[in-house]
């Protein structure tokens, strides 16, 4: 029997259907993803178990099941319900975000969204006590379900949050209103505005939940319920307050200024639309839900949420791409604790995985140590789990967790013969099966192979820094490679956390190769007398987490520099020599965040910057961003990478690049890739070879004229 189902509830009586008080069978119901029963105490047991899917979602067709349901106990009430998952996975992971994007219109939408309401209005409506039972995930839709019910009781380990702003919307079935009307509204606001999930502990600290208890003490926590004698929670004092529009109006001038400095509103609505909903008619239940569906509405079919929603896609396409029912990983040694080793390596630790961790400097690993320790107190963990994670990575000053690792991860500096040399060792004692991976972030892997006596272990991990922040690896494939080791490091990004990018072996891969044109015309515009915070603020305006100057101060300009040199060397491209100042700032060691000094000074972590740049010129933005994109059509031409969507994905996860323009592909397209050819031939003939258009351009725009023209064809003839 699954663990979390009650006993009650056994796989049998699933099967057989619905049950009377009486035990007697109540009649073959059609019900699909929705399972309904009564115990000898009056209780109704509604299950939700959706058909054919590992996860409950909030589909029209649930949604339009519940409504038949609703319709029979209103008709044949019940002392109380409880409304429980199946699913291992949780309770609810939200609404179908798939069926919402095939909708064409505000109107369809409004519609669809009414009906909806309708269902949920008339839930939360029944005539009796309503306990929703939340294991696993609650989020979302899942959560606007749970807030129509009187009480809501978690299982520890339970998590609730609504996502729906990293999709470019606010909540769109009732949860505006019901829970800033539920719980402390500012609080209900700030975790609506940053999307972020909370553990069963926080949510009933919030009052999101009325009481946390174990399984086997459910029973008695629904008893409870039904009966009156678990409290519940309201809004407290300042919900009272905050029931007044001016006081709202006092708090969302605030609300405003924060999230304009995350979010600019001319990128993200969502956050100002919801102020906007809550501001008007927060003291307004029923007025605030009748808004919200206007308001999501008019959010879904925004160019920024449907951008979002096709990353939303993207992630999990690119997760599927780490399933595989090869072995998992279980111990990573990592050769080199300098800051991409050592944070690869408690990266991994903090994953789950054991790893032991080989340099020559004590210091170093030490130091890597310590920012383990620091990076589980950034994720608030216990000092029980702290240790744990930290006894997982296990300091090697004699390289001896060779022989015993799965995978072995070299992190050593950007010379070739540096990582051969390290490959000499390392070969030998490689067990049996043992996945040789390299962390290069532009050397060729048949390079790199040339001196090993089987080059199928070999296999690139280029991660980014930070590697707590950055989802991005790219897997790299190099043409002896064995399939089946490729595959398991596909796994193995899966593992921990993060989104692969299939590559093949190239001078800078992917990301580099399309993340240096960017910089390196940052550099030449800094050389022309640009101000570096003007050059920033181009890249930032049009929706960059950063600015390309700040940017090569955080990757580090000797890197930076490093692989510029490379790309110039090794690809037949026309890109300048960086300046020479930029080289004697490497030489003097002043190479950007990491010492204290670059392009910007830095203190206490951050850049110092003036205030009010000068104006950029007219083309600025071209000469950042065009470079980029013609890069990045020159890994499709050579087919670095399969597609235009995995490029928009590796880069959006791997730069940050703009993530509501959907990637740099998808912004190519929606401009039109012959604008982009034209404005490349523009910048071409002002500011030299550079620039020249990948032939890509040209191709792609000729296959998107000739599919015009056909459709056009199709359509005259059916006329």
């Amino acid at each position: 029997m699954t663990g979390h189902i009650l006993e009650a509830l056994s796989a049998r009586e699933m099967e057989r259907g619905p049950f009377d008080v009486k035990g007697k069978k109540a009649g073959k119901q059609d019900w699909k993803h929705w399972k309904l029963d009564r115990d000898d105490n009056d209780l109704a047991w509604l299950i939700f178990d959706k058909k054919d899917a590992s996860a409950n979602v909030l589909s029209a067709a649930v949604i339009e099941e519940l409504g038949k349901i609703v319709e029979q106990l209103e008709k044949d009430p019940p002392e109380g319900l409880v409304v429980r998952s199946f699913k291992p996975s949780g309770f609810c992971l939200g609404a179908d975000i798939s069926e919402f994007s095939q909708l064409e219109s505000e109107s369809e939408l409004v519609e669809k969204l009414t009906a909806a309401h309708d269902v949920v209005n008339r839930f939360e409506a029944l005539p009796f006590t309503t306990v929703a039972v939340i294991h696993g995930g609650c989020l979302g839709g899942g959560l606007e379900l749970a807030l129509c019910c009187d009480y809501r009781i978690a299982i520890p380990g339970a998590k609730v949050g609504f996502p729906e702003i990293q999709l470019g919307l606010h909540p769109g079935l009732g949860g505006t209103a019901r829970f800033t009307h539920l719980c402390d509204p500012i609080e209900a606001m700030t975790m609506m505005m940053t999307g972020k999930t909370v553990p069963h502990s926080k949510a009933r600290k919030m009052g999101l939940v009325d009481d946390v208890v174990e399984e086997r003490h459910v029973r008695a926590a629904v008893r409870a319920a039904v009966n009156g004698d678990i409290e519940q929670s309201n809004s407290g004092f300042r919900g009272r307050v905050l029931s007044s529009k001016p006081a709202r109006q006092l708090e969302t001038r605030q609300m405003r200024s924060q999230a304009a400095k995350k979010a600019p509103p001319q990128h993200y609505p969502a956050p100002g639309a919801l102020i906007d909903l809550w501001e008007q008619y927060g003291g307004d239940s029923d007025a605030m839900l009748k808004a919200e569906i206007a308001s999501f509405a008019n959010l879904m079919m925004t160019e920024t949420s449907r951008n979002l929603v096709k990353v939303f896609f993207l992630r999990e396409k690119m997760k599927g791409l780490t399933r595989s029912e090869a072995d998992p990983i279980r111990h990573v040694h990592v050769i080199g604790a300098g800051e991409m080793g050592g944070d690869i390596a408690g990266w991994c630790a903090y994953q789950g995985l054991t790893v032991s961790l080989f340099d020559m400097e004590p210091d170093k690993i030490a130091e890597a140590v310590c920012k383990l320790a620091k990076l589980c107190e950034s994720k608030h963990r216990s000092e029980a789990q702290t240790r744990d994670i930290l006894d997982r990575m296990t300091p090697d000053l004699n390289n001896r967790g060779i022989s015993r690792a799965d995978l072995v991860i070299e992190a050593v500096p950007e010379k070739v013969e540096i990582k051969q040399k390290v490959y000499e060792e390392v070969e030998p004692k490689l067990k049996e099966g043992a996945i040789l991976a390299t962390n290069t972030s532009s050397i060729p892997l048949e390079t790199l192979s040339e001196k090993l006596k089987d080059p199928k272990r070999l296999v690139g991990l280029h991660f980014f820094n930070p590697v707590a922040k950055m989802p991005l690896v790219e897997v790299v494939r190099q043409d002896k490679v064995d399939e089946s080791l490729l595959e398991r490091a596909r796994k193995f990004v899966g593992q921990i956390d993060r989104l692969p990018a299939p590559v093949e072996t190239a001078p800078g891969f992917l990301v580099n190769r399309a993340l240096t044109p960017y910089l390196v015309e940052a550099m030449i515009m800094l050389d022309e007398g640009i101000d570096a915070e003007t050059i920033d603020q181009v890249a930032e305006e049009f929706g960059m987490p950063m600015g390309p100057i700040e940017l090569a101060d955080q990757v580090g300009l000797d890197i930076c520099l490093s692989v510029a040199e490379m790309l110039r060397d090794r690809l037949d491209t026309a890109m300048p020599p960086a300046p020479k100042w930029l080289q004697q700032k490497v030489d003097q060691g002043n190479l950007g965040k990491k010492t204290g000094k670059g392009l910007y000074d830095w203190k206490k972590g951050k850049a110092e910057k003036q205030d009010n740049p000068p104006d950029a010129p007219e083309d600025a933005l071209d000469r950042l961003l065009l470079p980029m994109l013609n890069a990045c059509m020159a890994c499709l031409t050579d087919k670095v990478i399969e597609n235009e969507e995995l490029t928009d994905g590796a880069m959006i996860f791997g730069t940050g690049f703009a993530p509501f323009r959907g990637g740099p592909m998808t912004y190519a397209r929606t401009r039109g890739f012959d604008d982009i050819h034209q404005a490349l031939e523009k910048l071409a003939d002002r500011y030299g070879e550079r620039f020249k258009p990948d032939s890509g351009w040209s191709a792609k725009g000729s296959q998107k004229q000739s599919a015009a023209t056909k459709s056009g064809s199709k359509k005259t003839a059916a006329e």
